[in-house]
């Protein structure tokens, strides 16, 4: 029984995956960029280097920027998979079967492809993610300053180095 429900479900679970790719391939993409070539970039002042430079010289709240956006996307996913799994199956099967498809859907669309894209094409991903990722920053600010700050003082807190990041950086 496939209805007009099921159709939006699916589209939106294969938007909202896409949505989780360019997040994990940025990702990998910007942190995987030697600062050198960063600052390499920025001498032709093209505006997607510079948006780049932006965002690489604040790579704390890029990481949030960019886990926020990831985890919106993929709850949002989660919980459309179960709404349409719901219609068709028992509770109890329904709760198995999300878990596994989500979780494979999520794994290999949503990160290790993703990512795998991202290392292989690092900088030029770079400089064309900057901009999408710049915006996804200013749409969601106050929730990206939000985790920023908070995420910051628990560092500070557990005496952990301020930067959550700092293993990505080269």
């Amino acid at each position: 029984m496939i209805d007009l429900l099921s159709i939006v479900g699916v589209g939106a679970v294969v938007f909202l995956l896409l949505c989780s790719a360019f997040f994990s391939s940025s990702e990998t993409a910007i942190f995987s960029l030697s600062p050198d070539w960063v600052d390499e970039q920025t001498k032709d002042s093209h505006s997607e280097a510079l948006v780049l430079k932006e965002l690489y010289d604040d790579p704390h709240r890029l990481l949030v920027t960019l886990l926020v956006g990831n985890n919106i996307v993929n709850v949002a996913i989660s919980s459309i998979v179960t709404v349409l799994i719901a219609r068709f199956l028992p509770a109890g099967s329904t709760i198995a079967v999300t878990t596994l498809l989500t979780s494979f859907l999520l794994l290999v669309f949503g990160e290790i492809v993703p990512k795998s894209f991202g290392l292989a094409n690092a900088e030029r991903w770079s400089l064309v993610v900057s901009k999408p990722v710049r915006s996804v920053e200013r749409l969601l600010s106050p929730l990206i300053t939000l985790f920023d700050w908070i995420t910051r003082r628990l560092n500070a807190l557990i005496s952990l180095e301020d930067a959550i990041e700092k293993p990505y950086l080269k």
